[in-house]
């Protein structure tokens, strides 16, 4: 399968390193591993090498449930600081360390629990659904968290005739608001890179890839703007996106997400062709985390992340709603 640089772009090894080095570096992961009793969980915007090193790779709701269910004494959560604290909520009793210190996520910073007290104040009996990408307080401060594979089916499943407040992002928000037909106050908050992904992209793409699938992450700026266009048009998160082209008879794929997925795909399905509807939409938090960060953080025990009480547990609450809600299917 012959792919241009700009698809194959985000599938590198680290820059600086050799194949032996990485190699090595990964060798010693492993074997960090074994001594500490961890868990290695990568988001599928990682990088490869740190992909590759992971015992769980997917999307915010799949390593969520690992983190819960894993029996290691230390979980490694290879992505930003609001799912590592995820992970400490739902798994108090382990060890949670995060490979980078300084890996946090602008979209979460758009919301405080303040921000949601003052809302709740001038609401009473009003319902707030925080996504994922949050930090633990505003967690707290809500009913029940989603993420963007179960964010409609949370919805639907509130009671009716409350008002709800959707934080912290817009276009997730206005997506699920279109699907549910249900009123939502909007949070007006947005994931640079995905707002950065735009309906002329979109186009563009489809244009010079006519017999392409296209998928879409309900992030994405183009999402309301252009469902009633193309009726084609696949909104999914990234883990949905795997299994989806896992089971397409298409032989191509425009993706529009972080291109760290691209990786997820192809080596899930290698037969296959994934387009990336922007070569540059890279989260800079994501890349934060290193193969030689992970194993430093195994070696030296490094960057743990707690969540005090009473945040914790009423955080927890809003999670576990969340994935009450969104029980895999047997």
């Amino acid at each position: 399968m012959n792919r241009s640089a700009a698809e194959t772009g985000a599938e590198r090894e680290a820059p600086g390193l050799s194949p032996l080095e990485s190699r090595r570096l990964l060798d010693e992961v492993l074997q960090l591993k074994c001594d500490r009793n961890a868990v290695v969980l990568a988001h599928n915007y990682q990088t490869p090498d740190v992909q590759q090193a992971a015992d769980y790779v997917g999307d915010s709701l799949g390593l969520a449930r690992q983190a819960a269910a894993s029996d290691a004494d230390v979980i490694v959560f290879c992505g930003v600081h609001f799912m590592a604290e995820s992970a400490a909520i739902l798994s108090p009793d382990k060890t949670v360390l995060l490979p980078s210190a300084d890996a946090g996520c602008s979209l979460a910073e758009m919301v405080d629990g303040d921000d949601l007290r003052q809302w709740k104040e001038n609401n009473p009996g009003g319902i707030v659904v925080s996504y994922v990408n949050t930090s633990a307080e505003v967690k707290a401060e809500s009913h029940v968290c989603c993420t963007s594979s179960n964010a409609v089916d949370v919805v639907n499943a509130l009671p009716e005739g409350r008002p709800i407040l959707f934080v912290p992002d817009m276009f997730l928000g206005a997506y699920v608001r279109e699907k549910t037909g249900r009123k939502i106050e909007l949070w007006l908050g947005e994931c640079h890179v995905h707002a950065g992904i735009r309906n002329s992209d979109i186009e563009r793409a489809a244009k010079n890839h006519p017999d392409a699938e296209l998928m879409v992450h309900p992030e994405c700026g183009c999402t309301t703007g252009i469902m009633s266009q193309r009726p084609d048009l696949l909104l999914l998160s990234t883990s949905q996106m795997v299994d989806h082209a896992r089971r397409s008879t298409a032989d191509s794929f425009l993706v529009a997400t972080e291109v760290g997925i691209l990786h997820q795909l192809s080596t899930q399905v290698p037969d296959k062709r994934f387009i990336p509807i922007r070569a540059d939409a890279v989260c800079p938090y994501m890349r934060m985390t290193t193969l030689a960060g992970v194993r430093d953080c195994l070696a030296g025990m490094r960057h743990r992340v707690t969540v005090p009480e009473p945040v914790r547990s009423r955080a927890c609450e809003a999670l576990e709603r969340m994935l009450a809600v969104s029980q895999p299917a047997h």
